[in-house]
């Protein structure tokens, strides 16, 4: 081992906080794109992000990629699409709306679905403290269903759409920065068509609000690609266990910011959620450093 190798780690790990550190502070962000909607802010996101992905695609050259994707890619693609643009407009809507702290709790939860999605997906075995950990964290949100007087759909669409997003993205076969692209300029038709006829209908808000408003709304489309674009590096430079004890930071903020910048209500029953499902990750994560250290390679 030379003393260049830890280099590789280290910019990983900086690349993982700064993906999941911006999105940890999107709560602060998309409520200055208000009066927007959550679906023109969607379509804003879609529009921004291929702009600037064209770009980065250009730049790096890896527009020759295009002609090796195969029709079954296409609609892996089309899919991806389709569950990304879920996300972002479920989550802006959370934010926009007092939601923090519930898209927070989906966040939370991602971690266990992509474990329950593995299963039901991909035939993947569990092993006890896996099952302890799914079963703990059905037990949260079934008490958070008779907490709120119904089921947390806000957090189950948020975690819902994301682990089925990564379930397509795990057997894409398609450099991550290209597919981002083509999720965007997939989704991109349907977002202008959208955002033509609400202005022709005078309910749009993008050029409404002074100039200030569309930088911003122009902002959404780096702000939406960059952590991206980070995450994709740092999955290359990390071991995805490092990678998946980062994800909590995202929440983590979330929450924290729905808690005491937004003030949203924590009523005993939710708190006890929080804390069923903090101990299905604790179990989760101790299980998960655990192979790690047994099986390194896998990590």
């Amino acid at each position: 081992m030379t003393a260049a190798q830890p280099e590789p780690k280290t910019g990983g790990l900086l690349y993982g906080i700064g993906a999941y550190g911006s999105w940890g502070l999107f709560p602060a962000f998309f409520p200055l794109l208000k009066p927007a909607g959550a679906f023109e802010v969607l379509a804003h996101r879609i529009i921004w992000t291929l702009v600037l992905m064209a770009g980065v695609l250009v730049t790096m050259r890896k527009l020759s990629d295009l002609r090796t994707i195969t029709a079954r890619t296409w609609l892996l693609l089309v899919c991806a699409s389709a569950l990304i643009a879920a996300n972002w407009v479920i989550y802006v809507y959370a934010v926009n709306n007092g939601h923090v702290v519930d898209a927070a709790l989906g966040y939370f939860i991602n971690p266990l679905v992509s474990v329950l999605l593995g299963v039901l997906i991909f035939a993947e075995r569990l092993n006890r403290a896996q099952l302890a950990a799914l079963l703990v964290a059905l037990a949260a949100v079934v008490l958070l269903a008779i907490g709120l007087g119904g089921p947390p759909l806000i957090a189950l669409g948020l975690a819902f759409s994301f682990g089925l997003y990564g379930a397509v993205k795990k057997v894409v076969p398609t450099d991550p920065r290209v597919s981002v692209g083509l999720e965007a300029a997939i989704a991109a038709p349907f977002a202008i068509v959208y955002l033509v006829v609400l202005q022709c209908s005078g309910q749009g808000q993008f050029t409404n609000n002074g100039a200030g408003h569309i930088a911003l709304m122009i902002l959404s489309g780096p702000i939406t690609a960059i952590p991206l674009l980070f995450f994709a590096a740092a999955a290359q430079r990390l071991p995805l266990v490092t990678l998946g004890l980062l994800m909590y930071l995202t929440p983590a903020m979330q929450m924290t910011w729905g808690v005491v910048v937004a003030h949203e209500p924590m009523p005993p029953a939710r708190w006890v959620g929080f804390g069923l499902i903090w101990l299905a990750l604790l179990v989760f994560s101790g299980d998960a450093l655990r192979r790690a250290r047994q099986s390194p390679a896998s990590a």
